[in-house]
């Protein structure tokens, strides 16, 4: 038997809301900030729906909802333009810039999964909808943390984001990583999870970290248990629908995912 085809040989993490950012906030900060300053205001709801895309597909998304486009109509006497797309897009780039240090905080347990990856002998690769130009000082911070990924690809060094796999299987080129069925992707977002589906790897869902809940680590812990229940079972809910192969409340959960995974692949099994 060829181990190769039987050991985990990669994971690839999203950034915000799976590795760092809890809650996933400083995109919905940047979003909403910009949203106002052009005199359309948006929900947090609103701002986070499309997350996960690359973000001036996102900005197209929120713009393209019903509600938004009205507001939109009725502010500015016509619907937005992909000439608006663009704008928008441009003069989000430093409302991302000035909201992501401030949420570039480890998720906990992070630092102990990554560990356990390496024991595992498997490499880490990572994805964003972020561009490149805008993760300088996230991927700095995260190394002063000690989280050093063996990869880091963004939505701006591929033709097509999520959910289509372009940024994955660059992840996967960059790692040397040839078998697909030992690479596991986990991500925060609906968007992300179906990435690693078209992919064709196995899928790890994070109801509580990020996107879905969407509340900082502080607001989380500050709930009573039974409001943490309402929200979980809503997030678990819709991180199921997506088609993962698990679901879990944050990355401290994962290595007892990545055993579950290893063993199916020792005995024949692929995602």
């Amino acid at each position: 038997m060829n181990t190769s085809n039987t050991q985990l040989q990669a994971v690839v993490f999203d950034w915000a809301g799976t590795t760092v950012d809890f809650g996933s906030r400083a995109p919905i900060l940047a979003f909403m900030a910009l949203f106002a300053d052009n005199n359309v205001e948006i929900t947090i709801e609103e701002a986070r729906a499309p997350m996960g895309l690359e973000k001036r597909d996102h900005i197209a998304a929120v713009l393209a909802m019903p509600r938004v486009a009205s507001a939109w109509q009725a502010v500015y006497g016509t619907a937005a333009s992909e000439d608006d797309v663009d704008r928008l897009y441009r003069d989000f780039i430093p409302y991302q810039l000035k909201s992501i240090p401030q949420c570039s905080a480890l998720i906990a347990g992070a630092l102990e999964t990554f560990a356990d990856i390496r024991k595992r002998g498997a490499k880490i690769g990572s994805n964003t909808g972020y561009a490149s130009m805008m993760i300088g000082e996230l991927v700095q911070s995260a190394a002063n943390q000690g989280y050093i990924p063996d990869c880091i690809v963004t939505a701006s060094d591929v033709k097509h984001g999520r959910p289509y796999p372009e940024m994955l299987w660059k992840n996967l080129i960059a790692l040397n990583v040839s078998e697909i069925k030992t690479v596991v992707k986990v991500d925060d977002t609906v968007v992300g999870i179906e990435e690693g589906l078209n992919a064709g790897c196995w899928t790890v869902a994070l109801a509580v970290s990020g996107n879905e809940v969407g509340l900082s680590y502080e607001q989380w812990m500050g709930l009573p248990p039974a409001q943490q229940e309402i929200l979980k079972e809503k997030a678990y809910a819709k991180m199921r629908a997506s088609g993962a192969h698990f679901v879990i409340d944050s990355i401290a959960e994962l290595p007892q995912v990545l055993d579950e995974i290893q063993s199916r692949l020792q005995q024949g099994g692929c995602p």
